[in-house]
């Protein structure tokens, strides 16, 4: 048997190497039209900011490593112009002697990847212009650098690239302008989360253009200027371009290889597309959602290398199969790590689902504990299953931690009111005692089971401009209310709650609020059990508020 397998990054070095191990008398060959192979992708701002210091660390296997170790035939800058599947051949061109050849083969992958977006603006053929999609990339904004040494980039895309590249190269010295049509940064996440990375940012000098597209690159030989929509312009001496990418699919499509809904390849659970003996997986292949069966694309090399995998497995007589994905993602950008899994509350309101949401506010580990730090988790579940639908996270620790409970609670079907019973590590420099994810369970089951509803700060701010009649109630402390409180609340301190409360209109709704949510809680308990008619607790409390009240 012959495997041919197009493209050697994650999914297609995988699915080889799989097939090797289950089969050692076929023939397998690899084509890839770039240099280098088999590479860390997710490596590649880290290695631009100096964190990784050797190239060499993100391109650790060549074609002579799989040659020995897997007995595999990988065949750099050689691209394969078009597939004949009736015939099942290829053919082929060799890119540095220009040859033209062909090849047969029995089971075929494609694996061919994406590319980055790179729209007709004016100017964007500057050779100041950077995208970063493969090892290529990083080496020429590497070598732009070391010879021109920039002071200001400006990064055109709010993603995963462009914050991590706007911590990196902050950290070699060069002030950085991010510049994104979308209102908000990360729009994976809902804006109520969003808001804390855009802050978060601006705090580390990252100055934010957003709600703005990018109309056109000025300058004569490199681009000095970019120009935004409504006439903003910013002085720069690079640019990094990452809007985003799309899956490398013509190919395919010159093949007579199905698309999907999301333009990636359709494949199903085996990796099969809609041609005999044809694969596909990576970034150029279609997924599932893990909790509706809806195509689904979010490009990761932990998905590509477990496509990859599966597809070897297939081609070789196995029976794994892609059991689909949440869409997890996480990334850094300086100290703050920001993590999702599942739906966002505006996916999941789109899709149809009646849903709940709190927000979390809890240290990392015990606080009393040195080094605690705060993160802020918003969980999304389903008011007629209770399933949890989704979370993010947004915190300097313990965020990866977390979100992974999250993924595998989601992934076999938890219910919210499951959290709570999970037997989470804990001791006082790894956890606290209810565990944060264990308090959003909490905190949800108080919102499907018992009636202890929230009311998120953007639906408070709805009802005062809207000057719906509300009692808003701040169980803090004097001293704290006076630092700052919302705007219209009286102050009862929990402990004066209960002799004041006959005071209330028992028929207006009220609102409870602390810090972070606890004591919010335990006064809107107190209210409800005293014959209030509808009292809410504010999500995540104060430090919340404070937060969303300067987006709205």
């Amino acid at each position: 048997m012959r495997i041919v397998v197009i493209g050697s990054v994650a999914a297609g070095t995988s699915a080889a190497a799989k097939a090797r191990r289950n089969d050692e008398s076929a023939e397998i060959v690899i084509y890839e039209k770039d240099r280098d192979i088999s590479y860390s992708g997710c490596g590649l701002p880290y290695y631009i900011g100096g964190v990784v210091k050797e190239r060499a660390k993100l391109t650790p296997r060549d074609e002579a490593f799989f040659k020995q170790r897997y007995n595999i035939d990988v065949f750099t800058g050689h691209s394969v112009a078009d597939i004949d599947t009736a015939s099942k051949t290829l053919s082929i061109v060799n890119m540095a002697t220009g040859e033209q050849f062909e090849d047969r083969y029995d089971k075929l992958l494609i694996a061919t990847g994406a590319h980055p977006i790179m729209p007709p603006i004016p100017g964007i053929d500057k050779p100041n212009v950077f995208p970063l999609r493969n090892v290529a990339h990083a080496d020429a904004i590497n070598e732009f650098i070391q010879q021109k040494q920039p002071r200001h980039a400006v990064i055109i895309g709010g993603g995963f690239i462009g914050l991590e590249m706007a911590e990196n190269l902050v950290h070699r010295g060069i002030a950085v302008d991010l510049a994104d049509m979308a209102p908000q940064v990360m729009t994976p996440l809902d804006p109520d989360m969003a808001i804390y990375v855009q802050q978060y940012l601006e705090r580390n000098g990252v100055k934010l253009y957003l709600g703005h597209a990018v109309e056109e690159l000025l300058g004569d030989e490199e681009v000095d200027t970019v120009r935004l929509a409504g006439g903003i312009e910013i002085e720069t001496d690079m640019v990094i371009m990452a809007i985003g990418i799309r899956p490398e699919v013509e190919l395919a499509k010159r093949a007579g290889i199905a698309l999907g809904p999301t333009g990636a390849i359709a494949v199903d659970t085996r990796m099969q597309t809609n041609v005999p003996d044809i694969y596909a997986a990576g970034d150029c292949a279609e997924a599932f959602s893990v909790i509706n069966g809806k195509p689904l694309y979010r490009p990761l090399g932990s998905t590509a290398n477990k496509m990859g995998r599966i597809a070897g497995d297939q081609m070789t007589g196995g029976d794994l199969e892609f059991r689909g994905i949440l869409g997890t993602g996480i990334f850094k950008t300086f100290d703050m790590a920001v993590a999702q899994t599942g739906l966002s509350e505006k996916e999941a309101k789109a899709q149809g689902y009646d849903v709940v949401v709190c927000h979390n506010i809890k240290y990392d580990h015990a606080d009393y504990y040195p080094d605690s730090a705060e993160m802020v988790i918003k969980a999304v579940a389903d008011k007629t299953t209770h399933k949890i639908l989704g979370a993010q996270i947004v915190g300097p620790r313990g965020v990866d931690k977390r979100i992974d409970v999250f993924v595998t609670a989601i992934t076999f079907g938890a219910k919210a009111e499951d959290l709570f019973h999970l037997d989470l590590a804990y001791a006082p420099p790894f956890s606290t005692a209810k565990d944060p994810v264990m308090y959003t369970g909490m905190i949800l089951e108080g919102i499907l089971k018992r009636q202890r509803p929230l009311m998120t700060p953007d639906q408070l701010i709805q009802r005062q401009m809207a000057g719906e009649p509300v009692t808003i109630i701040d169980t803090r402390e004097p001293e704290m209310y006076e630092k700052g409180h919302i705007e219209g609340a009286v102050n009862i301190p929990l402990e004066d709650l209960r002799s004041e409360a006959g005071k209330l209109d028992k028929n207006i709704p009220v609102v409870t609020y602390c810090n972070r949510g606890v004591t919010g809680n335990a006064a809107q308990n107190l209210l409800l059990q005293m014959g209030f008619k509808e009292v809410y607790n504010l999500s995540g409390g104060y430090n919340n508020y404070k937060v969303q009240r300067k987006r709205c």
